[in-house]
């Protein structure tokens, strides 16, 4: 009869301590898992403004470099290349409306990754880097990827674009949506995008009697 009362003893204490573990440490780690979400969220947002302030900037000085040079003054594309590659960074900017009407995923050079997070940029042959600087989007043509627009660089950073062959393509390892955190596949220093990115890029280059700007920054 004594075992039996240690025993029930026991299982009581053990059920009242067990309770007490869950009704005063649980809280903590709710707690600590909205604060983790909360400060997610708060970085996400901050990102967000961060690539809206440098479109802005951007957009800003294209129109004067637009103006002067004769280029589509409706439309131009800036690709922002501090975005990470899983994330939409192909951005088609409306200048008259001051904002993105369209955004896609865009690739960048195997040459331009250094194993860090930030990419390294050359205008040298062969090396498969992404080149910034502004560009002229020439006549489109089909090649080896199919519809593919020529890329004059009208800057030192990229003017030897055209003899390095880079130019605007699709390829079919590159998503429609975003598949960020994870990465898309490299270039040979292209701006690589879908198929169904391309053909509404098309659109735009299409419709346009002038040429349209595009601008490659980071």
């Amino acid at each position: 009869m004594a075992f039996k009362t240690i025993a029930f003893t026991c299982s009581l204490i053990f059920a009242i301590s067990a309770f007490g573990y869950l009704y005063w440490y649980q809280p903590v780690s709710g707690n600590i898992t909205q604060k983790t979400n909360t400060a997610f969220l708060e970085k996400k947002t901050k990102d967000k403004a961060e690539i809206s302030v440098r479109i802005k900037q951007k957009a800003g000085q294209a129109k004067e470099y637009i103006s002067d040079h004769g280029f589509d003054a409706v439309h131009c594309f800036l690709l922002d290349m501090r975005i990470a590659s899983g994330k939409n960074r192909f951005f088609v900017y409306n200048l008259e409306k001051d904002s993105v009407e369209i955004a896609g995923l865009v690739s960048h050079g195997g040459g331009s990754e250094n194993g860090s997070d930030g990419l390294i940029f050359s205008n040298t042959p062969n090396s498969y880097c992404t080149s910034l600087g502004k560009y002229k989007i020439g006549n489109g043509y089909y090649g080896n990827f199919g519809l593919a627009y020529k890329l004059y660089g009208l800057e030192p950073s990229n003017s030897k674009a055209y003899d390095r062959f880079i130019v605007l393509h699709a390829y079919d390892c590159v998503p429609d949506k975003e598949v960020y955190p994870f990465r898309i596949c490299l270039s040979q220093g292209c701006p690589t995008v879908s198929g169904s990115f391309l053909t509404r890029l098309t659109d735009y280059i299409a419709e346009s009697r002038v040429p349209i700007m595009m601008w490659i920054y980071d």
